[in-house]
């Protein structure tokens, strides 16, 4: 018996052992999750720019987009979580119904109105507002928690504004050319400044946007609580979100012209923006919140306008500027504060649960455990 328990006591530590590594690969998970969301994210403005360049209808474009991505999720969804799925109730659709109009419709149709009356630049440095906003709106509702009396709490609000400054940086300020060709990158300013523009409705519209975007992430989160099969949620949004702009569209387009696809550049940019930005983001970015909580999915948000700089730097040649550089250095020092912040949060809510009662440690390494399954038979 005396040698019993020690060789218990050792099989016992190796499990919880395995259960942590666990838990720090789901984060790994959910930490590349985010990346490749951005990187998406960034890939959809480039392809915006050339579809709006060539010309398709603000309204068009958000239906077909909308339109694909139910045609590709759909089906997923009624296979893969025809088991998982909680019961339809009147309340779960109207709840569906609200956040394809805030995620969806609102969303998409603010940003193209503010892009029509402002910058692409002002609608980029815009956009850095939603982690604070975000932030703000889960803190009220209560689905984050800051402690300003310990490091963590004072990482996770530092290493927000850090990255959203950082962000603000690259949008903002120019800073002289890291390369010395002569590139022309004034084409959108000579194209927007010869159109009439109105700041005023140009910052409204988008301050709706950010709003709009940040209250979907926070609203997300409780929803997914009572209704976790993501799929099937994000083909109910993109069903009323696509519901929502035909019913726009029979009153703002009537051209039957401007519905006809004459191009392979229309074709490939509404292909990508319904698979790529409405198709995959959408899931991607559900998963994400239900994984790791909407205000650490919206400081990723910083990070896209790193990749755009990028990719336009990369894909339609436009010069690479110090600014861009400095800026790059603030987000992933803010993105590394706000990680930090997470995981000692975490690490001591583990301690502090490992002091008090070890049997719930063990309980909320398991709880974590069987989070990692589901989310690997979901996907």
């Amino acid at each position: 018996m005396i040698r019993e328990q020690p060789k218990k006591k050792l099989e016992e530590e190796e499990k919880e052992e395995r259960m942590a590594k666990g838990v720090v690969s789901e984060k790994m998970k959910l930490v590349v999750a985010l990346i490749t969301l951005q990187f998406c994210f960034a890939g959809f403005h480039i392809v915006s720019r050339v579809a709006l360049n060539i010309g398709v209808s603000k309204v068009v474009y958000p239906v077909y987009r909308n339109l694909l991505a139910l045609l590709l999720i759909g089906p997923f969804a009624y296979f893969l979580e025809k088991k998982e799925r909680p019961p339809l109730t009147i309340t779960l659709l109207v709840q569906f119904f609200l956040l394809a109009l805030i995620g969806i419709t609102a969303n998409q149709g603010f940003y193209l109105l503010g892009l029509y009356y402002a910058t692409p630049t002002f609608a980029s440095a815009m956009q850095n507002s939603v982690p604070a906003i975000t932030f703000i709106m889960a803190c009220a509702l209560r689905l984050e928690h800051i402690d300003l009396v310990r490091k963590h709490g004072v990482a996770k609000v530092l290493g927000t504004l850090v990255s959203i400054g950082g962000a603000t940086v690259i949008t903002l300020y120019r800073g002289f050319p890291m390369f010395h060709e002569t590139i022309n990158i004034h084409e959108e300013e000579e194209i927007d400044s010869n159109k009439s523009q109105n700041w005023t409705l140009g910052w409204l519209y988008l301050m709706g946007h950010c709003l709009s975007w940040a209250g979907w992430m926070v609203l997300q989160a409780p929803v997914l609580k009572k209704y976790p099969a993501k799929l099937t949620l994000t083909s109910f949004t993109c069903f009323f979100g696509l519901v929502q702009f035909l019913v726009i569209a029979l009153f703002v387009e009537t051209d039957l012209n401007n519905w006809i696809i004459v191009s392979w550049e229309e074709l490939f940019t509404i292909l990508y923006a319904g698979i790529i930005a409405s198709g995959l983001v959408v899931y991607l970015q559900t998963w994400c919140i239900y994984k790791g909580g909407p205000v650490f999915v919206a400081v990723f948000q910083p990070l896209q306008t790193l990749l755009v700089a990028a990719m336009a730097f990369l894909i339609l040649g436009e010069q690479l500027y110090s600014g861009r550089i400095v800026g790059a250095v603030f987000i992933m020092l803010g993105l590394y504060l706000v990680l930090w912040g997470k995981n000692e949060e975490r690490r001591q809510v583990v301690e502090e649960t490992s002091q008090t009662d070890p049997e719930s440690l063990t309980k909320h390494l398991l709880e974590a455990e069987h989070k990692k399954g589901n989310a690997e038979s979901a996907v």
